[in-house]
């Protein structure tokens, strides 16, 4: 292994620049010629390669989204983008890859690696924390300190003109963001898309609450929630509880922004280390992850297809507190 590249896929995460950092100063120190890799797999094709050195990643650790940029490219899911993103790297004369994103990146990874042989290890970059082979993955913490931090000034506000607000958190297909926001931001609802709570039960849920005389309430959505977004949950609610003076607010892109926590910076820098020594130790199609505050690899298959279950007994944490 005497050159590696390095690039981020798809959503960006707070620590995305941390594990960039990692990447360049560990193989600085091994010896290794390291290149960025600008905007993911479109700069793949296009042959945006930069070289970098510990130069190159000074003052970056501090910042959020990152330095190489990020993009989806549609070319690279053909085999022709993928024959032309290999030519590329064989141009650059690259060795193997640290490919930081969640499972389209890994897919693609996978595929890449079938056809052409380029081994490539992941460092788990999402806020949303749904990556199997990983307690938490970069941006995940502090996502969700940007996302409680605005559900706190909600509930001063939902308090002061006794008002129920429905507040939409990221999460297409994961609640790990809203449970921790509920639970932290003391919301008396939390609606995620692997539990199924119907809107009847919300209804109900307020409406026993509202007759105890509480009269502000707060119902923490994520985005992928099967009864819909916060604005449907919020309309039926309004509906069926015309008294109750309902808002929403839709905390949207900002949890992907911001300086990463010190939590995000030490799990960036120590996946970014292990990413490098990974594929120094011939390891290929794996993703580098902490479990159990244990350094694992585990396969990019099993990382795309495997479920990372929502621990149960956090809802009934919500369920408990909100009384």
């Amino acid at each position: 292994m005497k050159r590696i590249a390095v690039f981020t896929s798809g959503g960006d995460s707070p620590g995305m620049n941390a594990c960039i950092r990692a990447v360049v100063r560990t193989a600085v120190y091994h010896g290794i010629e390291v290149y960025g890799i600008m905007r993911g797999y479109s700069g793949m094709i296009k042959g945006e390669f930069v070289k970098l050195d510990s130069a190159s990643v000074a003052n970056t650790i501090q910042k959020g989204g990152t330095i190489l940029k990020s993009a989806r490219s549609q070319k690279f899911q053909t085999k022709e983008g993928r024959q032309e993103a290999f030519d590329q790297l064989v141009n650059h004369g690259i060795d193997g890859l640290v490919a930081i994103g969640g499972n389209g990146t890994f897919t693609g990874a996978t595929i890449f690696e079938q056809e052409f042989g380029i081994p490539t290890v992941g460092a788990p970059g999402t806020i949303d924390n749904d990556l199997y082979g990983t307690d938490y993955t970069i941006g995940y913490d502090t996502a969700v300190n940007t996302a409680l931090e605005a559900i706190d000034k909600i509930r001063d506000t939902a308090d002061s003109h006794d008002r129920c607000f429905f507040v939409e958190v990221m999460g297409r297909d994961s609640g790990y963001i809203a449970i921790p926001c509920a639970i932290g931001g003391g919301a008396e609802i939390v609606m995620i898309p692997e539990t199924q709570m119907s809107t009847e039960a919300v209804i109900d849920t307020l409406q026993s609450s509202w007759k105890r005389s509480k009269t502000s309430f707060l119902v923490v959505v994520a985005e992928g929630d099967e009864e819909g977004n916060a604005h449907a949950v919020a309309q039926q609610v309004k509906a069926a509880i015309p008294q109750l003076d309902t808002r929403v607010t839709i905390i949207g892109h900002i949890q992907r922004g911001g300086s990463p926590s010190a939590a995000d910076r030490m799990l960036a820098s120590q996946i970014g280390i292990a990413c490098v020594e990974g594929l120094m130790n011939g390891m290929r199609n794996v993703m580098a992850g902490i479990v159990d505050r244990k350094l694992v690899y585990t396969p990019f298959t099993d990382t795309i297809n495997k479920k990372k279950m929502i621990n149960q007994s956090f809802m009934r944490m919500v369920e408990i507190l909100s009384v």
